[in-house]
């Protein structure tokens, strides 16, 4: 929101900043993927050493929420954002100048940690800031932290084909990783101190009492996206595998289809974040879980390569839906002293869930069950939990959130 003299308010400045930093952060973490040849050329390594970067990074950023849940019991919101982006700006330029292959992985590690440690202080940070309107302001953050997804192989591909960088341009890339993120937090601590809205109400009481008031809407939340979270990780994982192996299209149309799942993960979280804002959570929320069922079904059953780029574009709108909802649905629900540790306790449980997907797909498929089973049994585990928790709603006895 502006000034009436069409200034930028300080609320809304600080709201800028952490949508700059949200990109910056899932951009880091989703550049590594078309990083791995370049760092085997540099280090000599072996495919398996460099794929274990791509995991390193994810497992870092689960690893801290909990711990970012008791930090946030100490220090405001605002602080702990501001860490995070200072993380992560001094492991890129680690990253940047690691002479071996074992600094590299260690620096990949706190990058995981810096993006852990701004998501659980950030979207309590948002719900403080917006508390009126949280499903359309998560929308928005998330929408610029997909759009990264959207633009990174892109932005990487151009810097690495740049051949007037002085060192290798991986580390080119990591070196202006970690410029932008010091110049963004920067940013974000001068606009955080301009408003007083990142101060009023910014501590949690404390972790243990949050899990112990809240437990009840804390695994509502895990229920609804922590199976359809592993899910989805598991399928977007092996997107280009399955699409070449079992419909049979080029790794080129396979990659396009790919593209077309996260690029519409763009218009979704904004969509999503404003429906969040007007209807009831837990129908909502329940519509979008069968609407993935069916989207994940359609997957399967279609062959053409028309037909597959529409049951992905649906596929990558209607799970991108699901996160700003679980999202506003929590920040919204918990009260105001625990919402950073509730979420905390919540994205800390569901994250190691979510992380287990493309293990365990990985590991059927290396059984001898195909695609087409793995993900048609696991459209049926989603479809039953979605059909009890529609029940356990019927009956009252799921959390409905605030009052809508």
């Amino acid at each position: 929101m502006n000034t009436p003299g069409g200034r930028i308010s300080p609320r809304t400045g600080v709201f800028g900043s952490l949508c700059v930093l949200v990109f910056l952060v899932n951009f880091a973490r989703i550049i590594y993927a078309p990083l791995l040849e370049p760092f085997r050329t540099t280090f000599g390594v072996s495919a398996g050493a460099v794929g274990l970067l791509a995991t390193l990074v994810w497992i870092g950023s689960a690893a801290p929420r909990f711990p970012t849940g008791y930090l946030l019991t100490k220090y405001p919101r605002h602080r702990v954002v501001l860490a995070s982006g200072l993380v992560l700006a001094g492991s890129s330029l680690l990253a940047a100048s690691a002479p071996t292959f074992r600094l590299l992985a260690g620096a990949t590690v706190l990058v995981g940690v810096g993006s852990g440690i701004y998501f659980v202080a950030a979207s309590p940070l948002i719900g403080q800031l917006y508390p009126g309107q949280v499903g359309r302001a998560i929308g928005i953050h998330g929408t610029a932290s997909q759009l990264a997804a959207v633009v990174a192989p892109g932005v990487v591909g151009a810097v690495l084909a740049v051949t007037l960088w002085p060192f290798a341009p991986w580390r080119a890339l990591f070196v202006l990783l970690g410029i932008a993120a010091l110049g963004s937090s920067i940013l974000f601590s001068i606009a955080a101190r301009r408003s007083a809205a990142t101060t009023t109400g910014s501590l949690d009481l404390d972790l243990r009492t949050a899990i112990r008031s809240q437990w009840r809407l804390i695994l509502a939340g895990i229920a609804v996206v922590g199976l359809a979270g592993m899910v989805w990780n598991g399928v977007f994982n092996f997107y280009v595998t399955y699409l070449v192996e079992a419909k049979g299209l080029s790794e080129t149309r396979a990659r396009t289809a790919l593209t077309v799942v996260f690029a519409t993960g763009v218009p979704a979280f904004w969509f999503a974040g404003v429906l969040a804002d007007r209807l009831p959570f837990v129908p909502l929320l329940l519509a979008i879980l069968f609407g993935f069922v069916l989207a994940l079904g359609g997957l399967v059953a279609v062959g053409g390569y028309l037909a597959i780029l529409a049951v992905s574009a649906a596929l990558g709108f209607v799970i991108h839906c699901l996160f700003p909802v679980t999202d506003t649905y929590i920040l919204a629900s918990l009260p105001e002293t625990y919402r950073g540790s509730g979420y905390a306790a919540f994205s800390g449980t569901m994250m190691p869930i979510q992380a287990v997907g493309s293990v365990f797909v990985g590991l059927l498929v290396d059984a001898g069950i195909t695609f087409d089973a793995v993900f048609v049994w696991m459209a049926i585990a989603t479809g039953s939990l979605t059909a009890v928790l529609t029940i356990l709603a019927l009956v009252g006895r799921f959390p409905s959130g605030v009052n809508r």
